[in-house]
């Protein structure tokens, strides 16, 4: 476990929730939608750090090490699980579509639900004394 990896991750994921929250401002619900991803994305990482786990090749493998490291095991709720995975599909959504169908209220969502996920991680990281 790399405790400044961990806080690199969780800095990045803080920074690309503001970087989606001044896309979303200049009506890019596609971009920030991605910039919402990759901060859950970076928190689920973080969290598979301090149990060790650092080796994925694959979003999908981050998403199933996640769920089975924290959602199975009920050490965190898990919407969290679920959120990172709705996450994915809006990034992909966003990214891949010509014609998106994101709404202001699916990044209105995101946003909250990616300041609470890295708000829960960071509790839970104190509590483990790792951060």
């Amino acid at each position: 476990m790399n405790n400044q990896e961990i806080e690199a991750l969780l800095d990045k994921a803080s920074r690309a929730i503001v970087l989606a929250e001044k896309t979303f401002e200049d009506s890019g619900l596609d971009f920030a939608a991605g910039r919402l991803y990759y901060a859950m994305f970076y928190i689920a990482r973080a969290l598979l750090l301090e149990k060790g786990l650092r080796r994925f090749t694959k979003h999908k493998a981050v998403h199933s090490a996640f769920g089975q490291c924290f959602s199975k095991t009920k050490v965190l709720d898990s919407k969290y699980h679920r959120w990172l995975i709705n996450a994915f599909d809006k990034r992909v959504q966003g990214d891949y579509e010509a014609f998106s169908a994101l709404t202001t209220e699916d990044i209105v969502e995101m946003i909250a639900q990616a300041r609470e996920f890295l708000e829960t991680a960071r509790k839970y990281l104190l509590q483990t004394g790792t951060t």
